[in-house]
């Protein structure tokens, strides 16, 4: 897993609640059996016409959310299934920090363990964070974990809470399998004291 310090980047805004992840990644796409290659998928049917085509209207198909590295979205994102393959599809995509009002619980957990950010603010903060956006040709945010603080060149800064374990694991690159590694050491010794039958 990426390890996730500070990241300056261009800013997507989309404006729609309850984004569910039966959007963020179609079922169609679930029948893979690797974590990669999933960004190509990313909200399909909305990025995608019947034909193919991009989507003129969708927000991550404007010019100006090109290369976006952050989404700003509304209340209760990443609600529906549980499939953790919405966020490999936000992550290959290159979307590493997701700030919304709220999130749901399952996604918001399994942000964490493949190194995107998710980020709770206030509705007024990112109701703000939307106006920047609509005011700007291509609004670059940064967001500093080392600092719990994302900020722009214009004036907005925000301090935001992540429980420190997590915290320390994004910080680190620390999944599940790279926290068991931390006691390889451990578990060698362990092994060797204890031989198979």
């Amino acid at each position: 897993m990426k390890a996730f310090t500070k990241i300056t980047g261009v800013a997507a805004a989309m404006d729609r609640a309850n984004v569910d992840t039966d959007q963020i990644i179609p079922k169609q796409f679930l029948k893979r059996i690797e974590r990669s290659g999933f960004g190509q998928y990313l909200f399909f049917d909305w990025r995608f016409l019947e034909n193919g085509e991009p989507s003129s209207n969708f927000e991550l198909n404007l010019s100006r959310n090109a290369e976006a590295s952050i989404l700003i979205a509304r209340r209760n994102f990443g609600s529906g299934s549980s499939r953790e393959h919405a966020v490999w599809a936000i992550e290959d995509y290159g979307i590493r920090a997701v700030i919304a009002p709220s999130f749901a619980d399952i996604f918001y957990n399994n942000c964490f363990k493949n190194g995107v950010l998710p980020i709770a603010l206030s509705e007024q903060q990112v109701e703000e964070l939307f106006r920047r956006h609509a005011a700007s040709d291509k609004y670059l945010l940064t967001v500093d974990l080392e600092q719990n603080r994302i900020y722009d060149n214009t004036g907005f800064s925000a301090g935001f809470e992540v429980e420190p374990f997590r915290r320390h694991c994004l910080l680190h690159g620390l999944d599940d399998i790279g926290l068991t590694l931390e006691h390889e050491a451990k578990i060698t010794a362990y092994e060797s004291a204890h031989p198979a039958l």
